[in-house]
């Protein structure tokens, strides 16, 4: 059949699911704000949906579940039927599709990565990831190398280097994901195969910090520290030990903690002029 057979062909819309609507959008522009209004709205949505689907599914397998597509595809839909003007001129699709897939694409920037990434580090990971795609068609299907990647992009390697790196920033993984198998068949989740902070590396500074300060203490000092904190006695049997009072055990014990204290923190000298004067 020749185009001459088939009047009526060069007014077939390019797709199947763009419907002839330019009647309801001109009562749309002539309806003021109310129910009527927005049952014009409601109308004119149900009838482009199919298109506003089509084009989410342009996006599928990109780590965004369909339906949430569709519905951000939905949402630009609603933007685009309110924001149409017939008397400018121009089908309808042609100002919808912009802006659904414009709506689409702030979804990916805005809310699907699970790690914070500056935008123009997206746009350098989005222009290698294309680069590599269209590098990796050969027969050996080899990874391009970084330079082939920056020459193929006009970037420099670092930067090639950067949108490699945030590649692997789109999605993060759970602490209970399952990681293996190993060597013996075994799996285990991922929060298993992460370290911890160790606590008794701060015990073990503090201890080493110390050291020098307890050595040039005197030795009566030494000896309730000792007593007390190794033997575990109370206060009155370390001064009956030594020959002191409770009370004079306590005061010395102070003392020695605040001497200690102010070595560490900085806030005086070492303190051997200070033990010469007890001494003396």
């Amino acid at each position: 059949m020749t185009t001459a057979e088939a009047p009526g062909r060069r007014n077939r819309h390019p797709h199947d699911d763009a419907p002839d609507t330019a009647a309801t959008f001109a009562r749309l522009a002539q309806t003021l704000p109310g129910s009527a209004r927005q049952a014009l709205c409601e109308q004119l949505v149900a009838a482009w949906l199919p298109m506003a689907h089509r084009l989410a599914g342009r996006f599928r397998n990109r780590g965004e579940p369909l339906e949430d597509l569709q519905q951000v595809a939905a949402l630009g839909l609603v933007k685009a039927v309110e924001g149409y003007d017939p008397e400018r001129g121009g089908a309808f699709e042609s100002y919808a599709i912009p802006t659904i897939i414009g709506e689409i694409k702030r979804h990916f920037r805005d809310h699907s990565w699970h790690v914070h990434v500056p935008r123009r580090v997206k746009e350098l990971r989005a222009k290698v990831r294309l680069a590599v795609q269209e590098l990796s068609t050969g027969v050996d299907d080899r990874s391009p190398t970084v330079a082939q990647l920056a020459g193929h992009t006009g970037l420099c390697e670092e930067d090639v280097l950067l949108a490699m790196e945030a590649l692997g920033s789109y999605r993060s993984l759970s602490l209970d994901a399952e990681m293996g198998p190993y060597s013996d068949g075994q799996t285990m989740p991922l929060v298993e195969t992460l370290g911890v902070e160790e606590p008794s590396y701060d015990h073990v500074v503090a201890r080493e910090s110390v050291k020098p300060l307890l050595r040039e203490l005197p030795e009566r000092e030494k000896r309730i520290l000792y007593l007390h904190y190794f033997q575990e006695l109370p206060q009155r049997s370390i001064g009956e030990e030594l020959g002191i009072s409770q009370m004079h055990v306590s005061r010395l014990l102070s003392r020695s903690y605040q001497q200690i204290r102010r070595h560490v923190e900085r806030e005086t000298p070492r303190p051997a002029a200070a033990r010469d004067t007890e001494a003396a």
